[in-house]
């Protein structure tokens, strides 16, 4: 099984075709699996990487909480890239991934080609820190205490999810078999040390209006929590291209991929050709 070393953790990861470079970072209850049918898509014209973040079987979990955070979060996506070669990318995440991407771009503008973030902002507003922490401290007790099963009861019922079973039932059962591969452990120290613990993006004004890479965000009209999120990213980033999905949740890769892959292809074109513009003032 192909792996990289990124700081005290072994990080599995697949590739597929040859040509401009797509990372894939995936959301907090799914895996790198969840991006199979982009890689499908894109690999037949673009060389497609995607990898499991430290705390996802079959990458290592690591035992110390420390070894977690939204800053090792983005340099795991660093050392990945930097295995493979990879000196500049289109980067695509989805939710925790979303905002890794986000924060990758902001420190490393370079290597990224451009930034597509899908469903960034959802699972709760940090601009209440002490509410949203504690909440993230339930989350990760229930892991702990109540284990995968406990957990994907919950989600199976959250507002922003149930439009996948709805639209795709086979999708969405198969979403829930690959959340049952998971480790619990994994999900409580994720949740602890990199949801919790990560600036609120409504705090982040500042660099976001100072950010040069193209970047596309994605939403469904039927994730509120993102979709405010989305919102204040196209209101405060002049590089933001904004594309809201209807009648669609959280899940937006994996409940519209046809529509998907066509807004980020028709993204892609435009960054590939230098016709990509920032908003004007």
């Amino acid at each position: 099984m192909p792996y990289v070393q990124s700081e005290g953790a072994r990080l599995y990861y697949e590739v597929a075709g040859t040509g401009t470079p797509i990372v894939f970072v995936h959301e907090f209850s799914g895996d790198l699996w969840s991006w199979e049918k982009q890689v499908q898509h894109f690999s037949r014209r673009y060389r497609c990487a995607a990898f499991n973040a430290r705390g996802y079987p079959p990458s290592d979990v690591p035992d110390a909480a420390k070894q977690y955070s939204h800053i090792q979060a983005v340099e795991d996506l660093a050392a990945v890239m930097g295995h493979l070669k990879i000196q500049k990318a289109h980067i695509v995440g989805c939710s925790m991934g979303s905002r890794t991407v986000l924060d990758f771009g902001l420190k490393y503008p370079r290597k990224a080609l451009s930034l597509t973030m899908i469903g960034l902002g959802a699972g709760g507003d940090p601009r209440d820190g002490a509410a949203f922490k504690r909440a993230a401290e339930a989350r990760a007790k229930l892991y702990e205490e109540g284990g995968l099963a406990e957990a994907l009861a919950g989600i199976k019922k959250a507002h922003n999810r149930i439009q996948l079973k709805r639209k795709n039932p086979r999708a969405f059962e198969d979403f829930c078999q690959r959340f049952m591969r998971h480790s619990a452990q994994g999900c409580a120290h994720v949740t602890r040390r990199v949801m919790a613990r990560r600036p609120s993006l409504f705090g982040m004004s500042k660099p976001l209006s100072a950010m040069k890479v193209p970047a596309h965000v994605v939403v469904g009209d039927e994730d509120p929590d993102a979709l405010e999120a989305s919102l204040f990213m196209k209101r405060v980033s002049a590089t933001v291209r904004l594309s809201v999905v209807p009648a669609t949740g959280h899940l937006v890769n994996l409940e519209e991929p046809d529509l998907l892959h066509r807004l980020t292809e028709d993204f892609f074109a435009l960054v590939e050709s230098k016709k990509w513009r920032p908003r004007s003032a």
